[in-house]
């Protein structure tokens, strides 16, 4: 996920030779313009995996945050440039992002993890995005802190150390926002005096999520409130100054995917990308290529030595029906909050 300035990268081919659910792919290729959230580590391996297998196609890469991707969309409507987006889409945005995605779901629906399943019918949710902290052990260790949970962060030696993107733009930052109310009861009072706590230790609000885990790791603040995907990238990439800290009272996952955009110029490409994100072959060569995402097909088989086993992790049920009908009010909540304490 990239700040502020959308860069598009051409970075792979490939061809179909395959039919799929929803009609046989062009077998001719052509260019397939990819906008997408995800890190480097996930595209650049995804788009290894089809450089190996469709040498016929070109992929086309905008990347940018889950925010500046959707209102790009938007903007335009009347003339599509992308042709599917991965990452940044997840079930609790309901049907918000219905006038910008085809209704389009793959024949590997029924074999998706249960309550992962897409809950609009154009969201095909192939991946979890579970809420850690980032924290940089150096400056835990010369703070004298053992950060394990979300009261650990209230410590005044934390002020103005933490940091969190922008729940109104930012898909990791409102992930966070959700775990919170899943610890601590969805809109109850505990929620908010957390929250309101959180805000007053000096929180700092910025607009990339990857800023969550990099610049944690580059010692600018001790903690980052992230997730798995981001945090875990920096271990695979030799980080050895920061850990994942899985919240001692649980954790959540919102679960993230890709769609087809309305109109695009080729359809049958973002159908090609889109089932084989799905796919439990495509699902286990890109989880043993990644090694830092947990993938929803119930039937792909991978291992990750960055990730703890899920039953090593203390899980918290989120309400993702309360949360995606109240977000509106929760943000709006958040905000006022936040600007009572950073004017």
């Amino acid at each position: 996920m990239k700040k502020n300035v959308l860069v598009a990268v051409v970075l792979a081919a490939f061809t179909c030779v395959s039919v799929f659910a929803g009609g046989n792919a062009d077998k001719k290729g052509g260019r397939v313009v990819l906008y997408s959230s995800m890190t480097e580590n996930d595209i650049g391996n995804l788009t290894n995996l089809f450089e190996a297998k469709y040498p016929g196609y070109t992929i086309e890469v905008v990347n940018g945050s889950a925010g500046e991707l959707t209102a790009r969309i938007r903007a335009e409507k009347s003339n599509p440039q992308g042709d599917l987006m991965w990452g940044g889409l997840g079930n609790s945005d309901g049907m918000a992002n219905a006038d910008l995605f085809e209704p389009y779901l793959t024949e590997y629906e029924p074999d998706i993890l249960d309550g992962y399943k897409s809950n609009n019918g154009f969201y095909n949710l192939d991946h979890l995005s579970t809420v850690v902290f980032c924290v940089n052990t150096d400056l835990e260790k010369e703070l004298g802190l053992s950060i394990k949970g979300y009261k650990d962060l209230l410590n005044p030696k934390l002020k103005g150390k933490i940091v969190l993107s922008n729940p109104a733009a930012s898909s990791a930052a409102w992930n966070n926002v959700c775990n919170i109310m899943s610890v601590y009861g969805n809109d109850s009072k505990e929620s908010w005096d957390y929250i309101e706590s959180l805000i007053k230790n000096d929180l700092v609000v910025v607009n990339s999520s990857s800023v969550c885990f990099k610049s944690v790791q580059t010692g600018e603040y001790v903690v980052g409130l992230t997730y798995e995907d981001g945090a875990s990238t920096l271990l695979k990439s030799g980080a050895t100054n920061i850990k994942m800290v899985y919240p001692a009272e649980g954790t959540s996952a919102s679960a993230f995917g890709c769609a087809m955009i309305k109109g695009c110029k080729n359809p049958e490409g973002a159908k090609l990308l889109i089932n084989f994100l799905m796919s439990p072959e495509g699902e286990t060569e890109l989880g043993n290529a990644l090694q830092t995402l947990r993938l929803t097909n119930s039937k792909a088989t991978y291992t990750s030595k960055y990730l703890p086993d899920s039953k090593d992790v203390k899980w918290v049920k989120r309400d993702v029906e309360y949360l995606t009908k109240n977000k509106k009010a929760i943000l709006e909540k958040w905000n006022t909050i936040y600007t009572t304490y950073h004017k």
